[in-house]
């Protein structure tokens, strides 16, 4: 409890720290003479509407002078778009994708998905094309490891569909597409397939598709030549019922993975065979404070790059859950939860070279900027919370100098 204690305290005094809303091309240039490593920039999706935000943001900060020990932060609007839930980026090629969070695009039943240019200099996005996602509600992309392939989940409709990047950045035409069927045992959130996010293995040669609303893990073989997805033997590795698995991740190595539960507010550890695709549970365990009573939901979850420490968001005690990695058995063991600086914290990222994290807290429109304690894993606020209008997806970044 003192180190929630310690973060609240530091997040009331620096609460003065807000930044508005200005013109990008305001903003200082990455190649300033300070350090790659006091330079933090960030895009942060947003869910849009009236009192909501305006599309996808660019958050930046950066020591100077006048700083005085905590760095300044300055935020922008990026591109004008509608419900960019989730984002993934390419930072060799200079490239920003994004999910449109909706049930309609250009009169169809269907979302969208959007490529963006990213202005070097001023961060501010130019767009390419846009696709319609070929089911409904989008709300998870990822780029493979070659760069040629972006494959997304459409939650709604509970499908999965690949496009390829092409040379000039923009999306092609889908080259595969897979509808889930069947449902679990919530009568109100299970009646029928809820893809909600893909994950890669480290090979490149599989798919992971997290589906809340069968309680199942699907796996594929994804032909990366041909933008192809076939069914993994086994098809699918079930989670208990009425779980609700959302996110999923791997240790760095490769060796295990782990898969965060919305509605059980839980962590499932697999271990896991790359050259089968095949997934082994070994443990469960629950993300919630010792003694936390109320309704709470899980997010995000997301492992260190050292691949010491994992992190989870709880959406109604408002924590990040912090939890450390045996390293030889993938397994986990709690240590605490730290308040996220504002409420409903439904996504985070972290900085590649996993010094800083970023929260974004959907229902008190505000990022939170922290440092994590590389020995401890501990998180430390930078500043005060940021205002950003209801912000739902962060995605870092690497320093100009490490993504030429």
């Amino acid at each position: 409890m003192q180190s929630i204690n310690l973060l609240i305290g530091v997040v009331i005094l620096a609460a003065g720290a807000n930044a508005a809303v200005g013109d990008p091309t305001a903003m200082p240039s990455s190649h300033s003479g300070n350090s790659a490593s006091d330079d933090t920039r960030a895009y942060v999706g947003t869910y849009t509407g009236e009192g909501r935000g305006q599309g996808i943001y660019l958050f930046r900060t950066q020591h100077d002078a006048a700083s005085q020990g905590n760095p300044r932060v300055m935020v922008s609007l990026a591109a004008e778009i509608k419900n960019p839930s989730f984002l993934a980026v390419d930072p060799k090629r200079g490239l920003l994708f994004a999910v449109s969070e909706t049930d309609a695009f250009e009169g169809q039943r269907s979302g969208a998905v959007s490529a963006f240019a990213i202005d070097a200099a001023t961060g501010k996005l130019t767009l390419l094309n846009r696709r319609a996602s070929r089911g409904t509600g989008p709300c998870h992309l990822v780029l493979d490891a070659t760069g040629r392939n972006l494959v997304l989940a459409n939650y709604n409709s509970g499908s999965v569909a690949v496009f390829p990047v092409q040379a000039d950045g923009r999306l092609g035409e889908a080259t595969d597409f897979v509808q889930h069927a069947g449902k679990s045992i919530d009568p109100k959130r299970q009646q029928g397939p809820h893809a909600h996010c893909v994950t890669l293995d480290a090979a490149n040669h599989f798919v992971f598709v997290c589906d809340l609303g069968l309680d199942q893990i699907l796996t594929y073989r994804f032909d990366a030549e041909r933008g192809k997805l076939t069914p993994g033997d086994p098809a699918f590795t079930s989670i208990k019922a009425g779980s609700g698995p959302r996110h999923m991740v791997f240790r760095p190595d490769g060796r295990f993975a782990y898969v965060i539960s919305e509605m059980s507010s839980t962590i499932t550890v697999f271990s896991y065979a790359a050259e089968r695709g095949r997934l082994t549970e070994l443990q469960t365990i629950s993300t919630l404070p010792p003694g936390f009573e109320g309704k709470s939901s899980c997010a995000e979850i997301a492992v260190l790059p050292s691949g010491r420490f994992l992190y989870a968001s709880n959406r109604g005690s408002d924590t990040l859950a912090r939890f450390e990695i045996d390293p030889a058995t993938g397994m986990l063991k709690y240590a605490e939860a730290q308040p996220t600086g504002g409420k409903t914290p439904r996504h985070f990222g972290l900085e590649p070279a996993g010094d800083r994290m970023a929260v974004a807290n959907q229902d008190s429109n505000t990022v939170f900027l922290c440092k994590i304690d590389a020995v401890t894993g501990q998180l430390q606020p930078v500043g005060g919370p940021t205002e950003i209008p209801a912000p739902v997806c962060v995605v870092f970044m690497p320093p100009a100098e490490s993504s030429r």
